[in-house]
């Protein structure tokens, strides 16, 4: 294709080519502002084609989100139909995965948060792209430093309602979903599949069913070809990552994760994505956390700096300006390391706190328990104590062994964590809390040890989600260096 020639805009190097387009970058004469155009040359056009650019251009009008590549203009010619959008200077999640071979799960985090933010907008709008892949997600990089990012190329994208099906083939072979290549009759929970397609290949490199021909990659889908996810050695992914994966790629899309539970899936958090409303939240909560501190409230002044840094911890993860970045880190290791000596202190000096309280010290320099009230030291007495709804819980545990069981493992949880061993005590919370849903669920309505269960476990989210938050402002730094050591291992997807 000879480079197009438009008046307003100064046509520079291609950047991209697809069926039946190329992409330039461009600047805009008037503005200066750098942008990508693309071009279609009409004489190549097929119907096919035709309505696929129709299609995008009626979308990106519409589509107007962070994540979503904005389109800025709509011009034609007697030659080209030409698309001017927003110029993404990062290039594609594909290059960049070539370029770093693979990338730390953080980073994936990060990028994984932004697509389902746009997915979330999409699906708000009954929009479904179908075209899914790292070669349509391009990066915006900020000052140089860190990458935005934003979902392109709406050709094969349709408003579809939930439960609405189609039955035209659309998309990229690697990246669709089984139902597509195999029964050609999908929905909307095609996206899913891409998208754990997408993470599975941002985590290790490559996609799970890399193949040389389409005739091999119908085989692996026809004999049910296990997708492998390493356990063990420096491929290793957290739980929450481990588990979200694996949703994504079921197979069968009645089994694959739900659109909801995705968007509240603990891995994404996306409710305390970057936003300024939640870095609104966030100081007020630590402004809270700080009043509470001076009033010697240290369980409730713990709390609130646990629930100020999960807001701080994603804002730290997704800043792209280094001044920026920098002061939001000394913020939160000031919080963080005000939580720790409150969480510590409240361990280490419970008996002795007791103690002292009731004698003058003779030391020079007196230690902060002396200072405690009568109420604070029953509260550290109490400490390593089970509540008393565990008591009555596990009291009317007698007839359920599995009841019994779970809440010794929460009580073990709870020890840990009073320990100061958090990642042991996180695990172990998991662990209880998915042996406690099924059976809050299959306890009678309106029983009373229904109503018990249901309040332990929410006491133990609550401690399980401030260890998370702890843990993850602790190995915010250290995360993308670590690695894993012990024997390799897989788990498999059915």
């Amino acid at each position: 294709m000879a480079k197009p020639n438009i008046s307003e805009y100064q046509m520079l190097e291609k950047i991209g080519s697809g069926s039946y387009a190329s992409v330039f970058r461009a600047l805009k004469k008037a503005s200066r502002e750098i942008v990508a155009i693309k071009c279609v040359e009409k004489s190549s056009l097929s119907k096919t084609a035709v309505d696929n650019i129709v299609t995008e251009i009626s979308l990106l009008k519409k589509l107007k989100h962070e994540h979503i590549v904005e389109m800025r203009d709509f011009l034609w010619d007697d030659r080209f139909i030409y698309i001017v959008m927003e110029y993404c200077n990062g290039g594609s999640l594909h290059a960049y995965i070539r370029q770093k071979q693979k990338l730390p799960e953080t980073v994936c985090r990060v990028f994984l948060r932004q697509l389902a933010l746009a997915l979330r907008y999409m699906r708000e709008r009954e929009v479904c792209h179908f075209d899914l892949k790292p070669q349509n997600l391009l990066l915006m990089r900020i000052s140089g430093h860190g990458m935005v990012l934003k979902v392109a190329d709406f050709g094969f994208a349709q408003h579809l309602e939930l439960g609405q099906e189609n039955c035209n083939i659309k998309g990229s072979p690697l990246y669709m979903a089984p139902e597509i290549l195999l029964k050609q009759r999908y929905d909307a929970r095609a996206d899913l599949w891409s998208i754990g397609i997408i993470l599975y290949e941002c985590l290790f490199g490559r996609a799970p069913y890399s193949s040389a021909s389409l005739g091999e990659l119908l085989e692996k889908f026809k004999n049910r070809q296990r997708i492998e996810i390493p356990k063990h050695g420096i491929n290793s992914i957290s739980i929450e990552c481990e588990d979200l994966l694996s949703r994504l790629l079921k197979r069968d899309p009645d089994d694959r994760i739900a659109f909801d539970d995705f968007f509240s899936h603990s891995f994404l958090d996306l409710e305390h994505s970057p936003s300024e409303d939640n870095l609104s939240k966030a100081v007020a909560l630590i402004s809270e956390a700080i009043e509470l501190d001076k009033k010697l409230d240290y369980d409730g002044a713990y709390k609130k700096y646990c629930k100020g840094l999960q807001y701080f911890v994603p804002m730290i993860q997704s800043e792209t300006d280094p001044a920026k970045k920098r002061v939001l880190r000394e913020r939160v290791q000031t919080y963080l390391n005000r939580a720790e000596e409150i969480k510590h202190s409240f361990q280490s000096d419970q008996l002795e706190g007791a103690e002292q309280s009731q004698q003058p010290s003779c030391s020079s320099q007196k230690k902060v328990t002396v200072t405690r009230t009568a109420s604070q030291i029953e509260r550290i007495k109490r400490a390593f104590e089970p509540s008393e709804l565990y008591k009555k819980l596990y009291a009317q545990a007698s007839s359920s062994p599995d009841l019994k069981n779970a809440l010794e493992i929460g009580r073990q949880a709870e020890l840990y964590a009073r320990e100061n061993k958090l990642d042991i005590a996180l695990d172990s919370y998991k662990t209880v809390l998915g042996l406690l849903m099924p059976l809050l669920h299959a306890e009678p309505k309106n029983s009373g040890r229904r109503e018990l269960l249901h309040r332990q476990i929410l006491c133990w989210m609550e401690e399980a989600e401030q260890i998370k938050t702890v843990r993850s402002a602790q190995i915010l730094e250290e995360v993308e260096h670590e690695t894993s050591s012990g024997p390799a291992g897989n788990c498999s997807i059915q």
